[in-house]
């Protein structure tokens, strides 16, 4: 028995010590040092990035804005040619540069050809013309667009540095998406969230301390740019009785319900009219150029745009009720996505969920306002993307409220099991079939 005892102590001590060998071979190691190196300079630039990206973007938005206020009528004429030009700019100067974004970097993990769909010029490319995009009155949003430019950066400095085959497959792709949209939106948690829900299914271990990393380099550096800030302010709502969880299913279950449909009838639209946009890429954009205006002008240019100065102001209380605006903003972010233009539908849809919930709010009051608004906003996001976890998570970080987690959580879920009943297929994954080479 002492001499079996021996014999298992002698065996672990041997573990142990070629483990540590291992593990200072890996500390002094040059590959590993060349490695960490990448990925810290990655995450820095996607950060820094990002962060000039949200000026840039919200300066767009600001322009359109005064120029909307200067003469109402001159949307009506600059978003059909503005969104016009950016297609044929798209189409001659950024090829794969168009839509949110996030379905190219979902296709870049599964295809082999992952340099047509993630490069430095595309990243570029996406840059300017959605900024082009929101200064032409666009209802699109910049942060499907910071995962599209995290991972094409990421995917770029691996290249050159001639990573390993698993680093390019999987870690630098979804470290670079992670902390584009954890830069974007000031939100570290989701970023994590989002690469592990959406981006990958299956979630490899030796990519948790990748993406981590890179999480929160971006993160920091965005902040110490940006400074400290939650994206749409620090809100104190919360559920004042038992009575009021019925908000819960409430606005999950319609939120959901909405989000699923916009989703739906976005994939079949777009299957749909998919041979006439290839054959008439420019009439398309002029028509649906003209839907975005018509939008903005008859909502007071609200629906222009990302949408984030409207839903800030819905949060906060301090904007008119208008039942029609999550109508119209629901319509003018499918238009401008129709349109073929660089821009994601994150803030859009955000933007629309708040609308939901004050409405709702203002209908079926069976909880404050301020608490309809986070819950319809979470529920159709969550219907929307189909992506409950990201979808709790990154509106808890974004209104600074701890409170209201387990609220959020409940009806994050409920939307998104009434979305999938309406739209089984889920949106991201679906448009990222579309960016795969053809099966011989």
């Amino acid at each position: 028995m002492v001499i079996m005892n021996l014999s298992f102590l002698t065996t672990i001590v041997m573990a142990m010590r070629k483990h540590l060998r291992r593990s200072r071979r890996k500390l002094f190691s040059l590959k590993a040092w060349k490695v960490r190196l990448v990925f810290w300079v990655g995450a820095i630039l996607v950060g820094c990035i990002s962060a000039l990206f949200a000026i840039l973007s919200e300066k767009a938005d600001m322009m359109f804005h005064q120029i909307a206020a200067t003469g109402h009528w001159i949307p009506l004429i600059i978003t059909p040619l503005g969104l016009t030009l950016i297609v044929w700019m798209t189409r001659n100067l950024a090829p794969g540069s168009q839509g949110s974004g996030i379905p190219q970097a979902i296709a870049a993990l599964e295809t082999r050809s992952k340099s047509r769909l993630l490069s430095i010029r595309i990243a570029v490319g996406k840059i300017l013309l959605t900024i082009l995009g929101l200064l032409s009155g666009a209802s699109i949003g910049r942060e499907g667009p910071s995962v599209h430019i995290g991972a094409s950066i990421m995917y770029s400095l691996g290249r050159f540095a001639k990573f390993p085959p698993h680093y390019m497959e999987k870690g630098l792709i979804l470290a670079g998406s992670a902390a584009g949209i954890a830069a974007a939106f000031n939100t570290p948690l989701a970023g994590i969230v989002f690469a592990i829900e959406e981006m990958s299914k299956s979630f490899e271990q030796r990519n948790s301390g990748i993406v981590t990393t890179a999480v929160v380099f971006a993160g920091l550096i965005a902040m110490v740019i940006l400074g400290q800030y939650h994206y749409f302010g620090s809100s104190s709502a919360s559920l004042p009785d038992l009575s009021a969880w019925l908000a819960v299913p409430v606005c999950g279950i319609i939120g959901g319900l909405l989000g699923g449909m916009f989703t739906a009838l976005l994939l079949y639209v777009t299957e749909v009219a998919a041979p006439f946009i290839r054959h008439y890429p420019y009439k398309v954009a002029l028509i649906c150029g003209a839907a975005v205006a018509l939008f903005g002008y008859y909502s007071g240019y609200q629906t222009s745009g990302t949408g984030y100065h409207a839903a800030k102001t819905i949060i906060t209380g301090s904007a008119e009720f208008d039942p029609m605006f999550p109508i119209s903003k629901m319509g003018a972010t499918l238009a401008s996505y129709l349109s073929g233009i660089p821009g994601g539908i994150f803030a859009p849809s955000l933007a629309t969920g708040a609308g939901v919930g004050a409405d709702l709010g203002h209908w079926l009051p069976v909880a404050p306002v301020a608490v309809m608004v986070m819950l319809g906003m979470v529920a159709y996001f969550s219907g929307v993307v189909q992506a409950p976890i990201t979808a709790f998570i990154i509106v808890m970080e974004m209104t600074d409220n701890q409170e209201m987690l387990l609220p959020l959580m409940a009806t994050a879920f409920l939307a998104y099991g009434s979305a999938h009943l309406v739209c089984p297929k889920p949106l991201y994954h679906t448009l990222a079939q579309t960016f795969l080479e053809p099966k011989r």
